[in-house]
């Protein structure tokens, strides 16, 4: 392999191929960086994609924890939460990312229809 190319990274992270995730990390590509094309965090997406090593890699290589992800509208903790990640979840708060606030209960058909809790 050669130097290391972001958009290789980055698909290589969707698709759960550490190995080549490692390589490009190892040749200096910014793991923190999100493209102009695609706006997406590669940490972030790895979490959306399900791939919980290699987010978990990228976290332990230095990977902003807290990172709004454009494309995908959301941090790196809510992404886990989303994604049931729970090993990410934990790591990303004992990094010191703040815990989501809590979900507000509903509580009936006429609560729903006006937004109240």
């Amino acid at each position: 392999m050669s130097g290391g190319n972001w958009k290789e990274m980055f698909h290589a992270a969707c698709e759960g191929d550490l190995s080549l995730v490692e390589h490009h990390v190892q040749q200096g590509i910014d793991i923190n960086y999100a493209h102009p094309e695609y706006l997406s965090t590669p940490l972030v997406a790895s979490i959306v994609a399900r791939q919980e090593e290699v987010a978990l890699y990228f976290l332990a290589q230095g990977a902003n924890p807290d990172m709004h992800s454009e494309f995908d509208g959301m941090r790196p903790l809510q992404a886990a939460s989303n994604a049931g990640l729970l090993r990410v979840e934990a790591v990303l708060l004992k990094l010191g990312v703040p815990p989501l606030p809590p979900t507000p209960a509903t509580r009936g058909w006429f609560a729903r229809l006006v937004g109240q809790r």
